[in-house]
């Protein structure tokens, strides 16, 4: 039977000790189809983007070991450094971790690049800080259409792009094929009660402009490591307004908080969100 939808797991869910075998072979365990790979800010992951040969080799075995592919990357080293910072020298960093990023994608087989919807985190957002940030985005367009990738923003904490309503004006701004939309569940769950809007009509405005859709547990104004139905996340609701609209890739976005049960957790997110994905399928 044909499968109707993949669901990925986020690669820090899961103990940072662990090898890529021992990480595929735990999503895999926990009945994943995929992982998401992070290039987050700190300095191990950002020197991922000059990986050696040998190196990606070691990944791909590991992967056709598994039988588990790494299917999506979250470059959240944007974070830190910001495509929209008004240092020329970060936001040239910026630009090097995105392009590296996409072509480490296109060497291990990931169709499908995240980053961060921040023009600056660390600092405050202004007109200079937003003209950066577009012309940055056109240019990683530039290079998603050169490489063929998909790249999406990820709806994030903070106003600057916290709903899929702002994300999709960028995109139309852009109006790139290989620039989409990457949604966070959470994040523009905590936004629609914040500003009190419907979180499903949100999810709406970004109909045919939606790659894949973050699942991630928060509660007001808290947005990381919250465990999976213990917020206020209406995950039913937002799988089945996701789904209408050709939603057909999932990652469940949980971290490994130093706990005992961390692989626990994760068959809990793969079996509670398996089960509302099925009742779409």
């Amino acid at each position: 039977m044909m499968k109707k939808y993949e669901i990925g797991l986020y690669e820090k869910a899961m103990r940072n000790t662990l090898s890529w075998s021992e990480k595929l072979r735990c999503a895999k365990e926990c009945g994943y189809d995929y992982m998401e790979m992070c290039i987050d800010a700190t300095d191990e992951k950002i020197n991922r983007i000059f990986m050696n040969t040998a190196e990606k080799k070691e990944i791909m075995e590991a992967v056709f070991q598994a039988a588990l592919p790494i299917g999506s990357m979250s470059v959240s080293a944007l974070t830190k450094y910001a495509l929209g910072d008004p240092d020329e020298e970060i936001r040239k960093k910026a630009m090097q971790i995105a392009e590296k990023s996409i072509e480490l994608a296109v060497d291990l087989g990931v169709r499908t690049v995240m980053i961060p919807g921040y023009d600056i985190y660390f600092g405050e957002s202004t007109v200079e800080t937003k003209k950066y940030f577009l012309e940055n985005v056109k240019k990683i367009a530039e290079i998603a259409e050169r490489e063929g990738i998909l790249v999406g923003f990820e709806t994030m904490e903070n106003n600057f792009m916290n709903t899929t309503g702002k994300a999709v004006q960028y995109v139309n701004m852009v109006d790139s094929a290989y620039l989409k939309i990457y949604p966070d569940a959470g994040n523009i769950t905590n936004a629609a009660v914040e500003n009190q809007h419907d979180v499903c009509e949100d999810l709406s405005l970004g109909k045919g402009k939606l790659i894949a859709l973050h699942l991630k547990e928060t509660k007001p104004g808290i947005f990381r490591e919250v465990p999976f139905l213990t917020g206020h996340v209406q995950f039913e609701k937002i799988i089945n307004t996701a789904w209408s609209l050709g939603v057909r890739r999932y990652v469940t976005e949980l971290w490994d908080v130093g706990k005992g049960n961390w692989k626990e957790d994760i068959c809990f997110a793969n079996q509670s969100m398996r089960t509302l994905l099925d009742r779409e399928a």
